[in-house]
């Protein structure tokens, strides 16, 4: 029997177990802060299969030294990150299997057909808050180096799995990673791809514009000045700033088939706070998508170098300059050269297995590949189950063909990556 069939096999036999531990993984309500059950759960698991296993909460204080930390609490007590490690037997190359275990709160639970934590298995598919973004990723990576385990193959290089908390929130979980050490030569990140090949990932960042008015009566708005107004001079100025930056990225093969490779979203527009008053303060906070190659600080002068020449169109900005501060999510861009090896062994992998090609593509949204990237100066690959419509949506799924698929992929790629031991 060839190693390819040997790997199917063993995945073939194995589905029920892994169905049920997806399961038990998604009914673990694995928000912010709540993510400690989901992961010893986890680290059970990995020392079952006898991998060096690592536990911890991430230091606050040691994440402060890093310039792509960006806190949202002051503590991760109780938030702990978990990494097994399957240790090469020679000098062969690494690769981490990076995935995060938090997810997005789960809204109107009214509006789920079935709870947003149940597990529900149906036509295939499995339900629940997480299930695409990323547990499905999650388990596919796990699949895969619990089959080279179970086959007995001993490995010249090292496989690192790392569950990682606070992905959604700003990336202090993989940060921690970073710094407690863990470092390899490719890191494969299973987010929701449709198992299309992303070779690069934009970065995004969270801002938020502040534009001043002078406050009046609204029976005399013409005596002050309506932050509403001046507010949406800046609104069509970041939307300019999106068409030119976008501009050259619809050259680019990898986002050829995107009309907004790297969006600018305004989310939310605040001013006033009585009918009757001129508005003296307008709040403009939003999402900026980041270029692949570039970094959070160039992107961030790009944004400061728009607000600055408003005043070429309106004098009052030179008096009270719209100002911007940067907080919340803090990814920057990350991926591999087009001709790294590790991508050439997953686009072949990826034919055997599927007997049709991948698809390459850029990602429209920020991932830990990012951190991994250009704080671990670690080259990264996003490829994973699901479908990327679903993340963040109600009656989230996944395809649970799909998860043993990329497992199945990423199995023969590690191997062949890492390579065996004769």
């Amino acid at each position: 029997m060839s190693l390819n069939e040997q790997v199917k096999e063993n995945i073939a036999k194995n589905k029920e177990d892994y169905i049920e531990y997806l399961q038990k993984i998604v009914q673990e309500q694995t928000i912010t802060g709540n993510e400690k059950k989901a992961q010893q759960i986890v680290a059970d698991r990995l020392t079952s299969k006898g991998l060096e296993v690592d536990v911890w909460d991430p230091d606050y204080e040691e994440l402060t030294k890093s310039e792509f930390f960006n806190p949202l609490r002051d503590n991760y007590d109780n938030s702990p990150n978990v990494v097994g490690v399957l240790k090469g037997k020679g000098e062969g190359p690494s690769v981490i299997l990076n995935g995060h275990i938090d997810v997005v709160p789960e809204g109107d639970v009214n509006k789920w057909t079935d709870h947003p934590y149940s597990g529900a298995v149906k036509d295939g598919k499995l339900y629940g808050r997480g299930t695409t973004d990323m547990k499905g990723g999650n388990v596919s990576t796990l699949i895969a180096l619990e089959t080279i385990i179970n086959l007995g193959i001993e490995l010249k290089g090292d496989v690192i799995y790392e569950s990682v908390i606070e992905e959604e929130t700003g990336g202090a979980g993989t940060l921690s990673a970073i710094q407690r050490g863990y470092h390899a030569d490719i890191a494969i990140v299973p987010e929701p791809s449709e198992m299309k090949i992303f070779p690069q990932q934009q970065g995004s960042l969270w801002f938020k514009v502040t534009v001043k008015g002078e406050a009046a009566h609204g029976g005399t708005r013409y005596e002050g000045v309506s932050a509403i107004d001046k507010g949406w001079l800046v609104y069509k100025k970041i939307l300019e700033l999106e068409e030119k930056r976008n501009e050259p990225l619809r050259k680019d093969p990898l986002y050829k088939d995107n009309p907004i490779p790297i969006p600018i979203n305004i989310g939310q527009f605040n001013a006033g706070n009585f009918p009757s008053s001129v508005p003296e303060i307008a709040t403009i906070e939003g999402r900026y998508g980041v270029a692949p190659g570039e970094t959070l600080q160039e992107a961030k002068e790009e944004f400061k170098k728009m607000l600055e020449g408003l005043a070429e169109i309106d004098e009052r900005f030179e008096k009270d300059p719209a100002t911007v501060t940067w907080g919340g999510i803090h990814l920057p861009p990350g991926g591999c050269d087009l001709d790294h090896p590790m991508l050439e062994i997953l686009k072949d992998k990826y034919e055997e297995v599927k007997n049709e090609q991948p698809i390459l593509a850029g990602s429209t949204w920020g991932t830990d590949g990012g951190l991994l990237t250009q704080a671990g100066n670690i080259p990264s690959i996003i490829f994973g189950p699901g479908t990327t419509s679903m993340a963040h949506y109600t009656n989230e799924y996944v395809e649970l063909d799909k998860v043993f698929e990329t497992a199945e992929i990423i199995c023969l790629s590690i191997i062949e990556w890492c390579g065996i031991v004769k």
